[in-house]
């Protein structure tokens, strides 16, 4: 999720940044959000990181932006103020539709390991198995010490094949020997899914060489 620089010209358009600072008006910078051109949009998004109880209205925008380089700010600034509306916002975007946009979200959440992390069993837990097999992409590259603990829970109690055999995936990857028993009871939960049988036997064979 690259942050996107303004190109020469729009840097020739607008003020430098110390003096753009000085002049912050953290409610203009709300309704800019809403503005149609899309450079404004994007300023208005990166400054807002500095603005108090500004996370549900860069939300609120994110839900329905359609020009990519202004959500890749708002993105940066979700994350970057990672307060509970913020997060709450990130958790939103797994719930939508649209490819592009829950992608994003997941690599945003990425980012804060220790933000995610008390809601982590929540979404693995959620109604909707897209949204569980999103959390679990979110543990792909969430450092914290709890994933392979969480992975071996979906694992063992998950009823949804698919988000079972995400899970255990990354559990190849991530897992040690804690993992061994789990991974043997997912075989016994599917025994008809051959890529189950599959994927269980190359992890715990991984574990086992590692």
């Amino acid at each position: 999720m690259a942050l996107i620089k303004p190109s020469g010209q729009e840097k020739t358009a607008t003020a430098p940044p110390e003096r753009r600072r000085a002049t912050r008006d953290c409610p203009l910078l709300r309704e800019q959000l809403q503005d149609p051109r899309a450079e404004v949009r994007r300023w208005a998004a990166r400054d807002l990181v500095d603005c108090p109880d500004s996370s549900q209205a860069v939300v609120d925008r994110l839900m329905i932006e359609t020009e990519q380089s202004v959500r890749e700010i708002m993105l940066t600034t979700l994350v970057r103020i990672a307060d509970a509306p913020a997060l709450a916002g990130l958790v939103q975007c797994l719930r939508s539709e649209e490819t592009a946009l829950h992608s994003e979200a997941i690599e945003a959440l990425q980012q804060l390991p220790e933000v995610v992390a008390p809601i982590m069993r929540q979404l693995l837990a959620d109604d909707t198995s897209d949204v569980r097999i999103f959390a679990v992409n979110v543990l792909e590259s969430l450092r914290h010490p709890e994933v392979e603990t969480w992975l071996t829970e979906v694992i063992v109690s998950d009823p949804h094949v698919n988000v079972c055999a995400t899970a255990v995936d990354l559990l190849g990857e991530v897992g040690s020997r804690a993992a061994l028993g789990p991974l043997q009871q997912l075989k016994t939960r599917f025994p008809q899914e051959p890529y189950i049988q599959f994927a269980a036997d190359l992890a715990i064979k991984r574990i086992q060489e590692a």
